[in-house]
């Protein structure tokens, strides 16, 4: 470890895969219910748990951008992180918030008031004083980063980044924004979350990746900056206005179906081009990197974002299909792929990489590492398909039959039985991760710096 301050990823990264467990068994209870829907109907219904599921991805992906971010900053600007104060405050911030918003929504508290309780939108229930902190603690991380980026060197990787996590901070804001038309609210409750997952987290991940490739390949730095750009431009450019494939039924003017179907379409280009860089990156590498386990997730990391943010994407994007396909369980199938391949494996591939140069060791318990990526991997396919064959049967039944919504679901039994299955899987994968990450090698290496792990 070139840097002290790089320390400071170290915990980030521990409150994210705590997160990370309490996501995925959240999920794995919301499964259950799908089988069984009276299981803890009563103690915490279907609605709160999937509350908690979204929300706990939400943020332990951002506390996993935020660790990489101070991890990698200052080997790119080559030097100190501005303020690691700031930085522990913006993380005990962030906890706060994350615990009031647990007990906010597991309890039910302050229902219908407007600081305290939770409001009802997708992704960003939050109550106010939470979303308040959380801009607080996004400006001091803004700060603190960019300060450190100015005052040191600039590099591709950086700029992006920057990019990246400022349209970040600066599209949440619009969820302070709540009309009372419910047309309008959904137009720019988009602005936060495809704006988000199909545009500036793009950019996030397109950086850290190319950091993965520099280090694990010994690439060139040209090279891989060459190619960051165009990946950049092809998301930007598909990305904003492929948002119009969200506004086909929510009473939007009807030339969106044109500019969302053509846009969306070519939102599956930086996908497909992250995924051969990342490839042509390994292919043309001379490096014979000793984090095997990192290199898995990376290459994971971009082959699946592509299958599920590009190829499942793609499925029903356009508007003739979606008519037919919205909201059913193919909408789920795609959801959980794309965020499992571009962003739940991105977190884990920079995770798997940093964490034996931060903890002084030699890349540590890499065959249960990826034991734990194949589990996982496997399981998130396998549930992808199982949904996507549901969400066909459904779509059949219901919008084109016109079968009542509660009979076509009992027939849909079997698939969630199959889904839940794989959930287990992927827990057990889950689990096997952050087992592997955290827990100690019994060879300590004395210097700072892993033996094995070139820096650069």
């Amino acid at each position: 470890m070139k840097y002290q301050s790089q320390k400071i990823a170290l915990a980030y990264f521990g409150v994210a895969l705590a997160l990370f467990a309490v996501q995925v068994l959240g999920g794995l209870l919301a499964g259950w219910v799908y089988v069984q829907p009276n299981f803890l109907s009563e103690v915490l219904p279907f609605n709160i748990i999937r509350m908690l599921h979204t929300n706990s991805l939400i943020v332990w992906l951002l506390l996993g951008f935020f660790g990489a971010a101070y991890f990698l900053i200052p080997e790119e600007a080559e030097r100190e992180i501005h303020s690691p104060k700031l930085a522990y405050l913006q993380l005990i911030i962030l906890v706060v918030g994350t615990l009031g918003v647990v007990v906010t929504y597991t309890f039910n508290l302050f229902e219908g008031n407007f600081l305290l309780g939770k409001e009802g939108r997708e992704f960003i229930e939050q109550p106010k004083w939470v979303k308040v902190g959380i801009v607080v603690a996004a400006l001091m991380f803004l700060y603190n980063v960019t300060m450190t980026v100015l005052k040191g060197k600039k590099t591709a990787i950086t700029n992006i980044l920057l990019l990246g996590l400022w349209g970040l901070a600066l599209l949440f804001l619009f969820s302070f924004y709540n009309p009372s038309n419910l047309s309008l609210d959904k137009q720019y409750w988009w602005y936060i979350v495809h704006l988000w997952v199909e545009g500036v987290w793009e950019l996030i991940m397109a950086s850290i990746l190319a950091y993965l490739m520099l280090k694990l390949t010994g690439v060139d730095r040209e090279v891989v900056e060459k190619w960051l750009y165009v990946i950049v431009a092809a998301a930007l450019f598909s990305g904003i206005l492929g948002t119009g494939h969200h506004y086909y039924w929510i009473g939007t003017p009807s030339y969106w179906q044109w500019i969302g179907s053509i846009f969306s379409s070519l939102e599956v280009i930086p996908f497909f081009a992250m995924m051969a860089f990342a490839f042509v990156m390994v292919w043309k590498g001379r490096r014979d990197h000793p984090n095997k386990a990192a290199l898995l997730w990376s290459l994971g990391c971009a082959t699946l974002a592509f299958f599920g943010a590009g190829v499942w994407g793609f499925l029903h994007t356009l508007h003739g299909v979606n008519y037919y396909t919205h909201g059913t369980q193919i909408t789920a199938a795609h959801g959980h792929l794309a965020f499992f391949g571009a962003y739940v494996s991105l977190n884990l591939a920079i995770i798997t990489y940093a964490m034996p140069i931060l903890r002084g060791r030699d890349p540590y318990n890499q065959v249960l590492n990826m034991a734990s990526f194949w589990l996982m991997s496997g399981g998130m396919a396998f549930m992808t398909f199982v949904l996507t064959f549901a969400g066909t049967i459904q779509t059949h039944l219901q919008r084109v039959n016109g079968d009542y919504f509660m009979d076509v679901q009992d027939q849909l039994a079997l698939f969630y039985w199959m889904r839940f299955g794989a959930g287990a899987a992927f827990v057990i994968g889950a689990l096997l991760f952050i087992y592997a990450v955290a827990m100690p090698k019994s060879e300590v290496i004395e210097s700072g710096d892993a033996a094995n792990v070139p820096a650069e």
